[in-house]
């Protein structure tokens, strides 16, 4: 069977896919709007208490009153952020946005990107956290978004930037998965964050990380 065949066969399967969980979604979800998170998981390290043996001498002085409203600085690639299903409740997972290839060459030199566009690898880490394993397919769930907000879905192509995620990409309860998920995005694009979620791409909880 012909590559083209084939790829178009794939493509066919996944957007029918997609389409069916689109509408268990609706069917499902009675909970509010989508949101988008930002925050970074904090690490061990991060949130652990002062060493034993510190100093306190000196009386603890009131901590200064900050806004309500200041904002944490975003995720930035290198971060992981803890993501929700909407459509079953045992279904979470830490995300980690782990490299970005940009521009990425296709190991294939008969499909390459269009003329004025090229290829951006997004390689992510995914370690279920829930009682579900992950079993989805991780190229219908995520997006980069550029300076000017235009959003770019992903594509099939494979790049030399490292293996994709295969479809499905199963990956056991505590267990991770790595994997590249491939841009088309027209030349001279200035990208700004990158977007991924759980229930193949349409789950309320969007984890987004800003690039540069």
């Amino acid at each position: 069977m012909p590559a083209t065949t084939r790829r178009t066969r794939r493509t066919a399967a996944l957007l029918l896919g997609a389409t069916l969980v689109t509408l268990t979604a609706t069917a499902c979800n009675s909970t509010g709007g989508p949101s988008v998170s930002t925050e970074a998981k904090q690490t061990a390290a991060a949130t652990s208490a002062p060493a034993a043996g510190a100093a306190t001498s000196a009386p603890a002085k009131p901590a200064e009153s900050k806004p309500a409203e200041a904002a944490k600085a975003p995720a930035k690639v290198g971060d992981t952020i803890a993501l929700k299903s909407t459509l079953e409740k045992g279904n979470t997972a830490d995300v980690t946005a782990l490299k970005v290839v940009d521009p990425a060459q296709s190991t294939n030199e008969y499909l390459t990107a269009a003329d004025g566009k090229h290829y951006v690898a997004v390689q992510f880490q995914i370690k279920p956290t829930g009682a579900k394993a992950y079993s989805e397919a991780p190229w219908s769930a995520a997006k980069v978004i550029d300076d000017q907000g235009q959003a770019y879905g992903p594509t099939l192509a494979d790049t030399k930037a490292g293996p994709s995620f295969q479809t499905p990409t199963n990956i056991a309860s505590g267990e991770t998965g790595k994997g590249f998920v491939v841009f088309e995005v027209p030349n001279g694009t200035k990208l700004d964050k990158v977007q991924f979620s759980l229930d193949n791409g349409f789950a309320d909880q969007v984890g987004q990380w800003k690039l540069g």
